[in-house]
């Protein structure tokens, strides 16, 4: 006989002799357990990514831009020389730190003396840099000519960012077949786009770039000094403005007062344009440079 059928056994004989035995207590009642449901992950949604366009070398010959694959020139060694200070103050490696050394802005006293072509070029001897990278900034926004020098339709840009919050930088930005170099629209033309370009918005903005892409150069072909106001506005901001005067053009007054327009910009830079003969102290046939006074 097993252990429990003797205990039950002595239990039956217990009870027939009187003694009072209690009930075992009832079985606990099982618990409910919930079911376990599947788990329905959430979606990733992928960051804003930049759109991509390609800068084709002809369009780019055409309009007197340099390019990469393109074998050295007497033009291209010129940018040589004019970048090679403005990323030194951009990447604090001058005498010198530069606030905001990185925002630099390549204006003009007046309209049609080159500046969008030198802003252009610039950003496009940046991008062969191995240790730089560069963002094309349309800022001229009551003429923007980038994107048409460039071969490029029109697209959402800059003024766009600044009517809409809830569109973010790298929405906007193209990015091109030439890896280190992105292009910032002036985007969709506004009524009120040179007021913008003053706006506490363009501000925040500025303040964004210099800080979010403090490794990437940003060039700001910005709209002529002595044309707008908007452009001293953007002056104000920049750590370096290169202002380009046209040889046999433009006056020595227009210099001056354009000079006098961004005296509070840390560092001030001259880039004579077209000139027939290369003048004493200038870099290469075309391109005088020197800092303003």
């Amino acid at each position: 006989m097993s252990l429990i059928e003797q205990a039950a056994k002595r239990l039956e004989e217990l009870r027939q002799a009187g003694v009072d035995i209690p009930d075992a207590p009832p079985a606990p009642a099982a618990r409910e357990v919930a079911p376990v449901l599947p788990v329905t992950p959430a979606p990733v949604v992928d960051s804003p990514r930049s759109r991509h366009v390609t800068l084709d070398p002809e369009v780019l010959s055409a309009s007197g831009i340099i390019r990469p694959d393109a074998p050295r020139s007497q033009q291209a060694d010129e940018f040589r020389v004019i970048k090679r200070p403005l990323i030194a103050n951009a990447m604090g490696k001058s005498a010198a730190p530069v606030t905001n050394g990185n925002l630099i802005m390549i204006t003009s006293a007046l309209p049609g003396e080159g500046k969008s072509f030198t802003a252009a070029n610039l950003a496009m001897s940046i991008a062969m840099e191995l240790d730089n990278t560069v963002m094309l900034v349309d800022a001229d926004v009551s003429r923007p000519s980038l994107l048409r020098m460039l071969g490029l339709p029109p697209a959402p840009g800059l003024l766009d960012v600044l009517v809409d919050e809830s569109i973010e930088l790298p929405q906007v930005l193209l990015r091109t077949n030439i890896e280190k170099l992105s292009i910032l629209p002036s985007g969709t033309q506004h009524e009120r786009a040179t007021e913008l370009l003053a706006s506490d918005a363009m501000v925040r903005l500025l303040g964004e770039m210099a800080s979010r892409y403090s490794d990437r150069i940003i060039i700001f072909d910005s709209p002529p000094l002595l044309v707008t106001t908007e452009a001293r506005v953007l002056a104000s901001h920049m750590g370096q403005v290169v202002v380009v005067v046209k040889a046999e053009s433009t006056t020595q007054g227009d210099v001056r007062h354009a000079l006098a327009a961004i005296e509070s910009c840390p560092v001030k830079l001259m880039l004579l344009n077209q000139s027939s003969a290369a003048p004493q102290g200038s870099y290469g046939y075309g391109y005088g440079y020197g800092y303003g006074a």
